[in-house]
């Protein structure tokens, strides 16, 4: 199979863009496809695009723990291409000045997607923290932190 024009805005060998497709053409077989998912994160280590790839494989795979660790992989990348501060009341105002970046969005989509992957491992405070901190960034809600904040404080519905 030819992969040089499948994938083409993957800055990875074709080798790599072949182990993304197998891993997609095995989806059903979660063992086989994690094993292609595996060796394309081996082989490009912390490219940013095939980080976002397996953020969504594991994510939909409900493998949430790898979800979660590929998250954290994504933020602290783009922490270190930026040299972002690691306090918060240091980056608040980087991210609001500069949320229109590539880099700065991907950051802010990958630390939204971090709440939600630890609300659904149960971690609802940390999540809940999570939301505050992007809702006070985002104030067109593109990152859907409010959607999320919103979920995690409704209060039970009451049984009529």
């Amino acid at each position: 199979m030819q992969t040089k024009n499948k994938f083409s805005w993957f800055d990875v060998s074709d080798e790599v863009k072949e182990l993304l497709i197998l891993a997609a053409k095995t989806w059903e077989n979660t063992e086989e496809s994690a094993k292609y998912m595996q060796q394309a994160l081996a082989k490009t280590g912390e490219n940013t695009d095939i980080l976002v790839a397996a953020y969504r494989y594991f994510y939909y795979k409900n493998n949430y723990s790898l979800a979660l660790t590929t998250a954290e992989k994504i933020i602290a990348k783009i922490k270190e291409i930026e040299n972002l501060p690691h306090n918060w009341e240091e980056l608040q105002p980087i991210l609001q000045q500069r949320k229109e970046e590539p880099n700065i969005r991907l950051f802010l989509n990958a630390y939204a997607a971090s709440g939600l992957v630890v609300a659904k491992l149960g971690k609802l405070e940390q999540a809940k923290e999570i939301s505050t901190k992007i809702q006070g960034i985002d104030n067109k809600n593109d990152f859907g932190a409010s959607i999320l904040f919103d979920i995690l404080t409704r209060p039970p519905e009451e049984d009529e």
